[in-house]
């Protein structure tokens, strides 16, 4: 499951995945989705290794914006993705 995270002013969405865990060690995955006329920009990295392994039609200034964005934002990330996302009030 993804949970969202932020929508920039360019319109990329930012997701993350739930918290994993493998052999103890834990990480989210978080990507990257921007429209573009006939599909998708795309780009995934895994926390906390910032392991890029999808990294498609966005430039490599706008990966290293993203990995910025990720180095002042991981704890945060975390923390969502162990209870399940942010939580959004309803309107009544």
């Amino acid at each position: 499951m993804m949970y969202p995270y932020m929508t920039l002013a360019d319109e990329t969405e930012i997701v993350h995945s739930h918290l994993k865990e493998d052999h103890g060690v834990q990480s989210v995955d978080v990507h990257f989705e921007r429209a573009k006329p006939f599909g998708f920009d795309s780009a995934r990295c895994i926390l906390p290794a910032y392991e890029w392994v999808i990294r498609e039609g966005f430039t490599d200034d706008e990966i290293a914006l993203f990995e910025r964005l990720l180095q002042a934002n991981a704890h945060v990330i975390f923390k969502y993705a162990e209870i399940g996302g942010i939580s959004v009030a309803k309107a009544i």
